[in-house]
């Protein structure tokens, strides 16, 4: 009779509050191959009616508001059925906000999900912009929105074109096609790095450069500008993409690429010249003169975006209290550091503050089951960006940073001209997978100064499989961290392309690692091992 009553006990404090972590087994959840739900994960009564109403119908209301208000549901409708990397994007979507928060409970859940809501809006206003400027999807008409519209490659920082924000809008080209489709659904960008190899181009370059130019061999990609700035992205492969992208668009461009010397008085005197020459190129294009008050204004409301980032840090590197998990927080950063800024990020910044107060308020561990403080190093796979919720879920490795997340560690001087150009090259320098990937010995071995600061103790060494720069590096590295005696995975990757490496195969050297090397439990032995071949 006590043991039932016991049992009743238990069942109901289960009910009310969710499974206590290493009792879910989440792995049992998955329907074979697909890594879709069975049924919606039990979080307890509070979080489970949180997610219902403020994440998965939140979200999906607010996505058709923002249809609505961007473009419309006919130009929307004309983008899914020409495009076919809308459509498997943007009805998954909620399923990329499940694998993102897994498991997660409490204030973790919600300024996560606040993180994902200004990724799906900005993403949103990115390709509805797209579509009311498109020849394409208009009989070959030239919309006013395309006449007021700049098209870019995604790593020219959107910053560059605040001077003309207030009459011009600015959307890169390959950020919503290629790099958000992918952590959505991974199966997105195969047929365009098979397009490109069809026409000749070889397979050992960065699949990245190779999925954004089969974009265009595939005639994916909307012409929605008068024309277009492009950018090497600190690698040979992307000077091939920024060839392509010429060809197939044939309007009128300037290529502003990241240089390959760094650290360098000379380099950044030419960086500064670029940028004024291609201010003098959008002028010329567009008949409307550089706005220096402009320029200010959107800078200036950028930096507070950058000094909200540094006060999380600050959390992140000295307290339990963060309640921002990996993924959530990397892609997020990434976005808008590269996108610039728009209205999103202050509404969700100002959601986020409220949450990460109360956390430090009310002394809130965020992550209790942590066993090891990840810093994430080097270029990341986007087709598994989740896998720092399923190692958390299933080991204990909370991923506290990424590198890509402090790339554009900086504020902009807005005081004088001469300091702000100045300022705005380096940022323009530190392009993604440029200062900490490709920037010489002194940037990538930051690894150990932000380790110790972030008071880390576990390295999650990325090993993008086709990227130049980093394979030169490999044993440096391994020589670091045996002299060192700090923890490390190698986990393999090919970037976009999900085929080369599978999210299997990864999972699969985190458990050899942690079982052989770390001889540790798992947490929650049903997610050492399923299928999710099929799933997106």
């Amino acid at each position: 009779m006590a043991k039932k009553k016991a049992d009743i006990k238990k069942l109901a404090r289960d009910f009310w509050h969710g499974k206590p972590h290493g009792e879910r087994r989440l792995g049992e959840l998955y329907k074979d191959k697909t890594g879709l739900y069975k049924h919606r994960e039990w979080r307890g009564v509070k979080d489970t009616l949180y997610y219902f109403y403020m994440i998965w119908l939140y979200n999906y209301i607010f996505m058709v508001k923002d249809i609505m208000e961007m473009g419309g549901p006919i130009n929307f409708a004309k983008g899914v059925w020409r495009y076919r990397w809308v459509g498997q994007t943007y009805l998954p979507v909620l399923h990329w906000f499940d694998r993102g928060m897994e498991g997660m409970r409490g204030e973790a859940l919600r300024a996560s999900a606040w993180h994902y809501r200004g990724m799906v809006n900005e993403t949103i206003r990115q390709f509805q912009r797209m579509f009311a400027a498109d020849t394409k999807l208009h009989g070959g008409k030239k919309t006013d929105a395309w006449y007021h519209t700049m098209a870019h490659n995604e790593t020219v920082w959107g910053g560059i074109f605040y001077p003309w924000s207030d009459h011009f809008d600015n959307v890169a080209m390959e950020m919503i096609p290629y790099f958000v489709t992918c952590h959505v659904n991974s199966h997105t960008v195969h047929n365009y790095i098979d397009a490109v190899q069809s026409i000749g181009l070889p397979g050992d370059p960065c699949p990245m450069c190779q999925a954004e130019s089969g974009l265009f061999v595939l005639d994916d990609m909307p012409d929605y500008a008068p024309f277009m700035i492009t950018s090497n992205e600190a690698c040979d492969a992307s000077v091939a993409t920024s060839i392509l992208q010429d060809w197939f668009y044939d309007k009128p461009l300037f290529a502003m690429p990241q240089p390959m010397q760094f650290d360098d008085p000379l380099v950044h005197q030419h960086c500064r010249r670029e940028i004024e020459e291609c201010w003098k190129f959008i002028e010329e294009q567009t008949g409307v003169p550089f706005n220096w008050d402009q320029l200010v204004k959107k800078l200036r409301q950028q930096n507070q975006l950058q000094e909200f980032e540094r006060e999380k840090w600050e959390v992140a590197a000295k307290t339990p209290y963060y309640p921002i998990n990996g993924v959530a927080q990397a892609l997020y950063r990434i976005y808008y550091s590269q996108d610039g800024d728009r209205p999103i990020w202050h509404f969700c910044d100002k959601k986020v503050r409220k949450i990460l107060e109360k956390c430090v308020s009310k002394k809130i561990n965020t992550f209790p089951k942590t066993r090891h403080r990840v810093i994430a190093w080097s270029c990341a796979p986007l087709y598994y960006s989740h896998w720092c919720t399923w190692a958390y879920n299933c080991w204990g490795l909370n991923v506290i940073i990424n590198m890509d997340s402090l790339m554009f560690d900086m504020s902009i001087r807005t005081d004088t001209y001469d300091h702000c150009l100045d300022d705005m090259a380096t940022y323009h320098m530190w392009a993604p997978m440029r200062r900490m990937a490709v920037g010489g010995m002194h940037h990538i071995f930051e690894l150990w100064e932000y380790m110790e600061k972030f008071n880390c103790d576990f390295v999650m060494m990325y090993d993008q499989l086709q990227c130049k720069g980093m394979q030169g590096v490999h044993g440096l590295f391994e020589d670091e961290f045996r002299s060192r005696n700090v923890p490390a995975i190698w986990m393999p990757h090919a970037l976009p392309d999900s085929r080369t490496v599978s999210r299997a195969e990864i999972r699969r050297i985190v458990n050899d690692y942690m079982t052989t090397v770390m001889h540790e439990e798992p947490l929650d032995p049903s997610l050492l091992d399923f299928d999710d071949s099929m799933g997106w």
